[in-house]
């Protein structure tokens, strides 16, 4: 077996690398300012091609992740970083969002409401949870998400080029992701309730006519967490081979996420933003939601008409 197909199978595995690097930056495995492994490391790792991890990190570089130079590797030189009533603990002021999101699961009863493009960073923080379930670090009984994402029928703003050659292109590319992560969050969830892990590890999606301009997570109720996208023209790099210049996409919370707590007083700050957003969320899932659309493997979403 040559070193070109070790591994791979097209664009899954390069999705796959890139998602897997991303959500470690994300939660600190690689802090700002370390190096990643050498590509041969990445690749002996994940059981790919050299060929795939230099078109990853050639995209993860044109996202604005890391900066490559020849025989010094790869430096990460952003991670996404919250503005916190907690970041009083750290010596920079900042937090990320993994200690957030593993606070929310340390309850019995773990609730999320989300409202997002992907669900791309959700998915990546929840396969951690979940090795900390299965390590015996926390112990949720129940898990309840729901998920607001955009319709697929909708007009997008973001994925387009000058000349428009290439926009069916993009727009696929961002329909596969999102119907893949969808698909990745069901099977977490549904392996950890099929283990007995949790009692309960429940999936609601529901779709609505609204392009995200932020992302929104609610937890437990008493936590929000609030990031605008950003949008960025940028090369993007083709999971099956091939890039595509100066194309408009949309950058991670890249103007940074904000993390607000309720508290005992019914008139603070964080107190009444968590609970506009709450309201804001349950009428868009109320009202604004539509009719169910089939998921990626067939079944369908667990929808309900207005």
């Amino acid at each position: 077996m040559s070193e070109g197909s070790i591994g791979d199978g097209g664009g899954r595995e390069f999705e796959r690398v890139a998602g897997a690097l991303r959500a470690r930056m994300a939660d600190g495995t690689y802090p700002l300012e370390s190096f990643l492994p050498a590509q041969r490391e990445l690749a002996k790792e994940f059981n790919v091609s050299r060929d795939t991890v230099q078109r990853v990190l050639r995209e993860l570089m044109n996202d604005g992740w890391i900066k490559t130079r020849q025989g010094q590797g790869s430096k990460v030189v952003w991670v996404q970083q919250v503005h916190s009533p907690t970041s009083s603990k750290s010596a920079d002021g900042m937090v990320s969002l993994r200690p957030i999101i593993e606070h929310a699961f340390e309850r019995s009863t773990v609730t999320m409401d989300v409202f997002t493009l992907t669900s791309e960073s959700l998915e990546a923080h929840l396969r951690l949870q979940a090795e900390r379930i299965r390590g015996g670090q926390i112990a949720p009984k129940r898990i309840a998400l729901r998920m607001l994402l955009p319709s697929e029928s909708l007009w997008l703003p973001y994925w387009r080029t000058e000349d428009g050659r290439q926009d069916d292109v993009l727009r696929e590319r961002y329909l596969g992701l999102l119907r893949r992560y969808t698909t990745s969050v069901r099977s977490v969830l549904r392996s950890l309730e099929a283990e007995e892990l949790v009692s309960s590890a429940g999936l609601e999606i529901r779709r609505v006519q609204l392009i995200p301009p932020f992302k929104l997570y609610l937890l437990n109720g008493t936590e929000a967490v609030l990031g605008p996208y950003k949008a960025k023209k940028r090369t993007i790099v083709l999971e099956e081979g091939g890039e595509i210049e100066d194309a408009l996409d949309v950058v991670g919370p890249a103007a940074g996420l904000t993390h607000h707590v309720k508290d005992d007083n019914s008139n603070s700050q964080g107190t009444v933003f968590v609970n506009s957003w709450q309201d804001w969320f349950d009428s868009a899932w109320d009202l604004l939601t539509e009719p169910a659309q089939p998921t990626l493997s067939g079944e369908r979403e667990v929808l309900e008409q207005p």
